[in-house]
């Protein structure tokens, strides 16, 4: 009676455990299956979100990008800056280049190279080209080649608000052009340059060996420490901040050129190297003179029309050279490649 009272309890404890152990079991499992089923849409719905959000900041940055790039082009043409020569930039034996000098000689019977800024001149030509062209499509009628059509011929009227701000900057644009043409760089003006460097010359010299023969006279002069000190170095380095950049400022051609562009490169070099083995004020403008001197006569020596890079010629000079040359021509007065 007792055993089959206890096995009657130990088939209702296995029973009652089976049911416990194992059903909780199976339905833990499958809820997860389901909710992991059910959370895939989600995740993949906010990847998607995520990427389309990163696309649209990305375009809306780089069109900002763009536009800050167009406005510093802007601006730093306004002031005639154009970027170092590359062989897809305008040469002088560019044909758009060649119509521009055309066009200046009939009108004021000087070459392009010889106004004051021909650098600029070519970009605004060249925006202008580009405008023009824009005005044409804004305005209906699509013109291909507006090289050498006025405003007035491109122009065809409406384009609604684009094409009033066209016409704004096109206005400004000619009225730039305009007096730009007008500047030319005259004999009188490269003589100026000439007697400045000439004046410098004589003056670095007193202030290199006795600044008292020209300050001597005031009291500043005598009361502030180390004043005839700083005037002597001031002497030595004039050559490189006026003596030769006042020569340059004529712009010269040939083997001048690359004397003072040697001569502009090696007199800072100079001064800040020769205070080390002496401080002689006077003798390092001596070194200054001598360096100055062997350029013109090293360039005199070894000239080559080819260096000048004029007439399609090769120079033989290392790329990294060249660069450093045809930075220097920045504001030199000729026409190194309009911006792209």
């Amino acid at each position: 009676m007792i055993l089959n009272k206890s096995t009657v309890v130990v088939s209702t404890l296995l029973t009652t455990a089976s049911a416990f152990s194992i059903r909780p079991a199976t339905v833990h499992i499958t809820s997860l299956h389901a909710e992991k089923e059910t959370n895939t849409p989600f995740f993949a719905s906010e990847v998607e979100e995520s990427s389309t959000t990163s696309t649209s900041t990305s375009t809306l940055e780089n069109r900002e990008a763009q536009e800050i790039l167009i406005d510093a082009n802007d601006a730093l043409t306004s002031v005639g800056w154009s970027p170092p020569m590359t062989n897809s930039e305008l040469t002088a034996d560019d044909p758009f280049v060649k119509r521009i000098n055309d066009a200046i000689q009939e009108e004021s019977g000087v070459q392009l190279d010889e106004l004051l800024n021909p650098a600029k001149v070519v970009n605004l030509e060249r925006d202008l080209v580009n405008l023009r062209s824009e005005l044409s499509i804004v305005t209906g009628k699509p013109i291909d080649d507006v090289v050498g059509l006025s405003t007035e011929e491109v122009d065809n009227g409406g384009g609604g608000e684009e094409g009033d701000k066209l016409r704004k900057k096109i206005e400004k644009k000619e009225k730039d052009l305009l007096i730009e043409r007008r500047s030319v760089f005259r004999g009188w003006l490269k003589n100026i340059f000439l007697g400045q460097a000439i004046l410098s010359l004589g003056l670095s010299w007193i202030m290199a060996t006795d600044p008292s023969i020209l300050f001597g006279k005031y009291d500043w002069y005598h009361n502030v420490s180390s004043i005839d000190v700083s005037i002597q170095v001031l002497g030595f380095w004039w050559w490189w901040l006026f003596i030769v950049p006042s020569l340059r400022s004529r712009r010269p051609q040939g083997f001048e050129k690359k004397a003072l562009d040697i001569a502009f490169l090696g007199t800072p070099a100079v001064s800040l190297l020769a205070p080390v083995f002496t401080k002689d004020t006077a003798a390092i403008w001596i070194v200054n003179f001598v360096l100055v001197a062997g350029a013109y006569g090293f360039s005199y020596a070894t000239y080559d029309e080819d260096d000048s890079g004029n007439s399609g010629g090769k120079s033989n000079n290392p790329e990294w050279l060249k660069f450093v040359l045809k930075s220097l021509d920045f504001g030199a007065g000729r026409e190194r490649g309009a911006r792209n």
